[in-house]
């Protein structure tokens, strides 16, 4: 068996070869580690939790509407931070670009990094670069790692019964903003990513109300994400079909491609998991911060198992885990 491009696309195919990738004993460094399987590690230190993590990215375009390669490496570390309450602090940096990557473009890519770091008041304190021959890799690859610091840690497998479940906004748009720009299509108006640092946001939330569990919806989209999150947490979830916010050009292009939304990347969005009593002050919290103002509660959780949605002409399906990402490459 050899890996394939499914691998990478974070769905159930994905989750196989990480059987292989995650088959370290020395896992743990006194708190929350690999074995844990959540969006970063937990650290004690000096009375602190130090969260820790780690991303790569090898968008394709490098520039997107809505963004760049750039952007979404610094969002995605700081996000993961963020999911598990930690104020990104410091970032490093390793980047490996093809011989013959104009200078112009990764100076752009430096600004875009830049300003997302200074969106939430974090730094990128330390780097690597190489240099590889021509058709080694595609342009520039990038990884970031990340440390933070949590007041409160949160899990993706702290959901209870009574919970509702909150999203932050509109779902697949940046999935479909760049599988419709590399497909070129018209659409009257252009679908543009949603990758955005998310910490300012989420720390108005958690200073609002009590937050069960978070996840950020990126490779394998929504579906991958509740579902995950139902599955650790040992709990059912229950999908109101009318509430899910899709923009309707990403719903048109879907179509067109035959992809779903709910199974493409998002790289500025946030599930949520808050007791029912909670909601109301998390919500307000989330629609006073720019990237926040479409969030809305979309369903409940029960006791019991799988992702139920409930549709609009009244019947019920299953939201299964994507097998992997429809769309490779962006992220």
């Amino acid at each position: 068996m050899k890996v394939n491009m499914m691998h990478g696309a974070g769905g159930e195919v994905m989750g196989e070869l990480l059987q292989t990738l995650t088959k370290f004993t020395h896992n743990n460094a006194g708190g929350i580690g690999l074995e844990a399987m959540d969006d970063g590690a937990v650290i004690p230190f000096n009375g602190k939790n130090l969260v820790f993590t780690t991303d790569s990215h090898v968008v394709r375009p490098v520039f997107f509407p809505g963004g760049d390669i750039g952007r979404i490496s610094v969002c995605g570390t700081i996000n993961d931070l963020a999911m598990m309450g930690g104020r990104p602090i410091a970032l490093s940096c390793g980047m490996i670009i093809e011989e013959g990557f104009e200078i112009d473009d990764l100076a752009k890519i430096v600004a875009s990094m830049d300003e997302a770091l200074g969106e939430c008041g974090a730094n990128l304190v330390c780097g690597d670069t190489k240099v590889m021959e021509k058709g080694a890799i595609d342009g520039i690859a990038i990884n970031t790692s990340g440390i933070g610091i949590a007041k409160t840690i949160v899990r993706d497998n702290g959901l209870m019964p009574g919970d509702v479940i909150i999203v932050s906004g509109t779902l697949g748009d940046h999935g479909l903003a760049i599988m419709a720009h590399r497909e070129g299509f018209d659409l009257g108006e252009q679908i543009k990513s949603d990758v955005a640092p998310l910490w300012n946001m989420v720390e108005k939330a958690l200073d609002a109300g009590t937050i069960h569990a978070m996840k950020d919806p990126t490779r394998g989209g929504f579906a991958s994400a509740i579902n995950e999150m139902a599955r650790k947490s040992g709990v059912c979830i229950r999908i109101q079909e009318d509430k899910v916010p899709i923009r309707k050009n990403v719903r048109s292009a879907g179509g067109m491609l035959g992809i779903d939304p709910l199974e493409v990347a998002n790289e500025g969005k946030v599930v949520m998991g808050v007791p029912a009593s909670h909601a109301e002050a998390v919500l307000s919290a989330l629609h006073s911060d720019k990237y926040g103002r479409e969030a809305t509660v979309i369903g409940t959780v029960t006791k019991g198992s799988h992702v139920i949605m409930e549709t609009t002409i009244g019947g019920e399906r299953f939201i299964e885990p994507p097998m992997g990402d429809p769309v490779p490459r962006v992220c």
